[in-house]
């Protein structure tokens, strides 16, 4: 399809849903001059476009989309972001309404995690973006100390991996991935695979009372199909290696991760307070998740997004 015709197809989402609902989403003032479907077309369909700051979307919906969103040529700048960042109720609850019109397996679950700096590590100890947030932690794939977040995320897939992100946190630093873990995955059953952050008895028996299975390596060895440090053994049949398959599906969260951190640039921290980093972080997860669904619909792999919009 065609930016424009995108452009329809993501507004005719969001207003139909809206629409239907009959949200009350304020009480007492006036009513905004930008309707909240066209705030959240604009903010969705910038971030599939890259376009993930405040100020760009602004610039670039009001320079090149000005006859189709005519309100935002007499709204302040200021205004649009603190609408679109009013709105992160609006998103979580649109995000979990999408979830029920795209396909996924919910039987296979993958949890990961990425580093998210806040700033460099120089100038950490001056920093004060997201002083109540950020803590120090460490990212294993830079190999190196930072001050900053960790975006655990989970996402349930398909046998043929569609990739679609589930639900998403936002957590410091310094708390493990463990931690958050056991909350992401309560009441979850079916399979859940991981990496070896996550090997852990008490996970494990946490999910086998709820019906689930955890297959996570343990630290130090590769392709075993053990899911814990402490040695929970696989189901019956199970090799004693992980099969191609399975280690496919495992890392195709790191697609999803790469996703987030290449189109949606995830790593680029510009909110400086945490209400805004939250809504910054709810409309990625929505941009992501109606993209999945535009490409199953038209017939694409789920995650083929440079194929979806030819400009």
């Amino acid at each position: 399809m065609d930016l424009t015709t995108f452009l329809v197809t993501v507004f005719c989402l969001v207003d139909d849903w809206l629409t239907g609902q009959h949200l009350q989403l304020r009480r007492r003032g006036p009513r905004p001059v930008l309707a909240d479907s066209e705030v959240l077309t604009i903010e969705c369909a910038g971030e599939y476009l890259g376009i993930d700051t405040d100020a760009g979307l602004y610039a670039y919906f009001r320079e090149h989309w000005g006859d189709w969103f005519p309100a935002l040529r007499t709204v302040h700048r200021t205004t649009f972001t603190r609408q679109a960042a009013n709105l992160w109720a609006v998103k979580q609850r649109l995000h979990q309404h999408l979830l029920t019109q795209v396909g996924y397996d919910p039987a296979i679950t993958l949890v990961d995690s990425v580093a998210i700096p806040v700033c460099r590590f120089a100038r950490a100890y001056r920093c004060r973006r997201l002083r109540e947030l950020a803590a120090w932690g460490h990212d294993p794939v830079a190999k190196q100390t930072y001050l900053g977040l960790r975006a655990h995320l989970r996402a349930h897939l398909r046998v043929c991996w569609p990739g679609v992100i589930v639900d998403g946190r936002l957590a410091p630093g310094n708390i493990s991935d463990l931690a958050v873990a056991e909350e992401l995955l309560a009441g979850r059953a079916g399979w859940v695979l991981a990496d070896r952050n996550y090997g852990s008895t008490r996970l494990a028996a946490q999910l086998r009372g709820q019906g689930g299975w955890l297959l996570a390596p343990p630290r130090g060895t590769r392709g075993t199909p053990r899911s814990s440090r402490g040695g929970q053994r696989p189901p019956p049949g199970l090799p004693l290696r992980q099969p191609a398959w399975l280690v496919g599906r495992r890392r195709r969260v790191e697609t999803v991760i790469g996703q987030l951190a290449g189109r949606y640039h995830l790593k680029q921290v510009w909110a400086r307070d945490g209400w805004h980093l939250w809504s910054r972080w709810l409309r990625k997860l929505l941009s992501h998740t109606i993209a999945v669904l535009l490409c199953q619909r038209t017939g694409r792999p789920p995650l083929r997004f440079a194929e979806l919009v030819t400009r």
